[in-house]
């Protein structure tokens, strides 16, 4: 079994909420199997519904007066008796049971049992269950595996992992054997990806051929799924979802829309492009007009450039022998487009909101993005010259942006020149976001009282 982050953060959320956890994110990403082996291993009794192997449960919560009445029903479905306080019930395919949102408060108002939901955002109403009042439902987005988790499912020892985060914090260069080695980590999760079907694959097997089969089945479930639950719009949709890989391989990377069809306005596929993003199948990371905080404020609506949501699934698409070549590091083939998709799941799965800034005045940073409160322009560089980058040296130099600290990720080691940080491409994996803690304020009122 892979171990993945999500098994550390439902312990924590178990052991210190009370809540009901909703787990979302796109299909194949782990959701059912880490919540299932959580739920067998830490409880008494592990109830699981799944409301598309099981479609008459959905009957469960229907005209249902009150949590009494709801348990009553539930318990025809307990593989033994159930046990207060040590009794998960865990809902899978929620999409399928919109009459959950109301069960679910009443559920963890009653107290004696805790509850796990799942579902694929590929279609989902969620707008109905995040409803449910504050104290009664979290959310957790679910993604593949990152770097970090990538290199811990190899093998690499956490004594490894943690010398390389210390190379990261202190700004001091890897070992030249180690650094050599975690590139080649680095390129084969190019190849394999973070989508565990894919990387339990490529660890029981080590045969790229069967790992690649796995992702093309993957992208044809992405397909099936848009056409089920969009049909209007799915000829429009796919098509979007199929040119991902082209247009990340154009020079500028944008994402335009004539080539999706013509004269297309972006109001009339705008649904579309937010229906792939929440589906997880797709991440947007949007132009800012400025790199200055808050980001949002100067966002583009739509002018952006749109990633796979799993690098392994973006190499599987592209020409045959691809993957040998990002495998051999060969040098006369540009991987700009498959290290930024990787950078940009990287940082998604890290929690950080996707942007990119791109000026005719002054050239295009690959992302900015915000951390410990300021502006962090990132640069990703797949090339032996990874030391030019004239748009960071105009933004770095534009005092009206203040800007004093930028980090450039390749394949070199570890250096520091004035405000640039070079780092290995890997490091990727140790950019988190701020902890957000404020503090305490307290207003002074004297004279007002």
């Amino acid at each position: 079994m892979i171990k993945r982050k999500m098994d550390d953060f439902l312990e924590q959320f178990f052991a210190t909420r009370k809540e009901a956890l909703l787990v979302t994110g796109a299909r194949q990403t782990g959701k059912t199997s880490s919540i299932r082996q959580f739920g067998k291993s830490r409880f008494e009794c592990f109830v699981e519904i799944n409301f598309v192997e099981r479609p008459d449960a959905v009957k469960i919560f229907r005209n249902v007066s009150g949590a009494e009445e709801l348990l009553l029903r539930l318990s025809a479905f307990a593989p033994k008796k159930l046990r207060k306080g040590s009794t998960l019930f865990f809902f899978d395919e929620v999409q399928e049971c919109p009459e959950i949102a109301t069960a679910v408060k009443f559920l963890v108002e009653e107290g004696s049992y805790r509850y796990a939901l799942s579902g694929s955002l590929l279609g989902v109403e969620l707008k109905d269950i995040r409803s449910v009042p504050v104290g009664f439902l979290a959310v957790k987005e679910m993604f593949p595996l990152d770097l970090e988790e990538f290199c811990e499912a190899l093998g690499v020892q956490e004594s490894v992992l943690e010398s390389l985060r210390r190379s990261f914090r202190e700004r001091v260069p890897v070992d030249p054997v180690v650094h050599e080695k975690m590139m080649k980590v680095f390129r084969l999760y190019l190849v394999v990806g973070g989508m565990p079907a894919a990387v339990a694959e490529y660890l029981a097997s080590n045969d790229l051929g069967k790992v690649v089969a796995i992702q093309r089945s993957i992208i044809a479930l992405y397909k099936k799924d848009i056409a089920r639950y969009d049909s209007g719009n799915k000829l429009l949709l796919e098509e979007v979802f199929g040119l991902i890989p082209p247009e990340l391989n154009a020079q500028n990377k944008r994402f335009v829309l004539k080539d999706a069809g013509g004269n297309l306005k972006f109001s009339r596929v705008e649904n579309g492009f937010l229906w792939l993003r929440d589906a997880g199948v797709a991440l947007p990371v949007y132009n800012v007009e400025e790199p200055r905080l808050p980001l949002l404020l100067s966002r583009s609506r739509n002018l952006f450039k749109l990633f796979q949501s799993d690098v392994g699934l973006l190499a599987c698409q592209y020409a045959n022998g691809l993957q040998l070549k990002i495998l051999n590091g060969e040098t006369d083939v540009n991987f700009g487009a498959v290290w930024e998709n990787a950078a940009a799941q990287e940082l998604r799965a890290h929690g950080f909101d996707l942007y990119y800034f791109n000026s005719k005045k002054q050239g295009e940073l690959d992302f900015v993005v915000e951390r410990d409160g300021a502006v962090l322009p990132l640069e990703i560089k797949s090339g032996k010259g990874y030391q030019r980058h004239n748009a960071l040296k105009n933004v770095l130099g534009n005092p009206r942006y203040g800007i004093e600290l930028a980090f450039v990720f390749c394949d070199g080691n570890v250096a520091s020149e004035g405000e640039r940080v070079y780092l290995p491409i890997y490091m990727l994996m140790f950019l988190e976001r701020e902890t957000g803690n404020l503090g305490v304020y307290k207003v002074d009122l004297d004279g007002l009282k």
